[in-house]
């Protein structure tokens, strides 16, 4: 069984869930909640009000798209398809990881095996380092092919660009590169600031939806999405809303910028061994979610993460199901979770309800409200 020791102050975290193919945001929540009923019955009270806007949980704020993390090992993906279609790497190719990597004489980072055992995790290929998780596989493969090469396929996923959905607000996140790094800094790019980027940490800053988006491009095989929350918009007399005409109001609405990243034709064989690698995470018995699926009967393509900020831990869970024919991505993270293990658990649950494995007897209520909504 998986043991991870400390006890950690949860005290936010975000869920999206995602339809692969199309972008549609199938599900979306942010905790701490409130109540919306408090705005419109009665009207809300300066107190309460006060007290939304001044808690140190931040009810009011969306952190599914308002929130930027460093995303950890969730990350891993993003180097693993950079290395592989870069020709940094081939996918039968290994690297030996004997715990620590060598940057510089003052500068060594090891792999989590290492820090907690005292021993790597000597040969892998791309899949076995993301099964494993293997912090010294993506740094060697990042030295190999260097920063640019891994900002331009992070880009490719969306990652550091707002969405576009629907909602205002969105950030923007941040991708860890030479360019902006050394406007700012006035320092020269160095190899540790690339080994670093590639596990996830970093300047890398990405917000859930974000991430979203790339878990469902990797699992739909490269193809770029439009994310939205709309489904459709009806009008009184009963017209659907063109498409295109609710794209163009959002679009001037919120300033959203169209999609310029560059197009890359990921192959088969990368697709593949990554997929792989993601299945191997919840589907064999050294993977880091095996244990919270072993049981499972959809078979599902995870990842888990745990990002270092400052003295806390945030955990993520990445994934997709079902892994032979993907319809959704499910994104948790939840705030010093600790370990991306534990948020696991709710991205199985998830997937259950999704797939009617929770079905039970539901009361629907069919009483009728008049109600027009008008498009402006």
């Amino acid at each position: 069984m998986v043991d991870f020791h400390g006890i950690y102050d949860a005290n936010g975290a975000s869920v999206v869930v995602m339809n692969v193919n199309s972008g549609e945001v199938l599900a979306m929540a942010s905790y701490p909640d409130y109540n919306p009923e408090e705005f419109y019955i009665g009207g809300i009270s300066n107190s309460r009000w006060a007290e939304l806007n001044d808690s140190i949980k931040a009810p009011l704020h969306n952190r599914a798209i308002q929130s930027t993390y460093a995303p950890g090992s969730t990350f891993k993906m993003v180097t693993a398809v950079a290395a592989l279609e870069s020709g940094a790497i081939g996918v039968k190719d290994t690297i030996d990881d004997n715990g620590r990597f060598y940057v510089s004489d003052d500068y060594q980072p090891a792999c989590w095996l290492y820090n907690d055992y005292g021993y790597g995790h000597r040969r892998l290929n791309v899949s076995g380092a993301i099964e494993k998780s293997c912090n010294y596989f993506f740094f060697e493969v990042s030295k190999r092919m260097g920063i640019d090469i891994l900002e331009r396929y992070a880009r490719f996923f969306g990652l550091g660009s707002k969405t576009g959905i629907e909602l205002s607000g969105e950030k923007k996140g941040t991708v860890a590169n030479r360019t902006e790094f050394e406007e700012k800094t006035g320092n020269r790019w160095t190899l540790g600031y690339t080994v670093s980027a590639a596990i996830g940490q970093g300047d890398n800053d990405f917000t859930p939806i974000q991430m979203a988006k790339y878990i469902s491009m990797l699992a739909n095989g490269g193809q770029k999405i439009k994310v939205s929350i709309i489904k459709d918009i009806i009008l009184s007399n009963g017209t659907y809303v063109a498409r295109s005409e609710i794209e163009e109001y959002t679009r001037k609405k919120l300033n959203i910028i169209d999609d310029t990243s560059e197009n890359f034709q990921i192959s088969e064989q990368t697709k593949k061994a990554v997929l792989d690698g993601m299945l191997s995470v919840t589907d064999d018995e050294g993977g880091t979610a095996y244990y919270v699926f072993q049981d499972f009967n959809i078979r599902v393509g995870g990842k888990t993460g745990s990002a270092e900020v400052g003295n806390k831990v945030n955990a993520w869970f990445v994934g997709f199901a079902p892994f032979d024919n993907p319809e959704i991505a499910v994104v948790v993270t939840v705030e010093n979770g600790g370990h991306g293990y534990y948020t696991a658990e709710v991205v199985r649950d998830l997937i259950a309800e999704y797939f009617g494995m929770n079905v039970q007897m539901i009361n629907e209520n069919m009483s009728v409200y008049s109600e027009i909504e008008s498009f402006i």
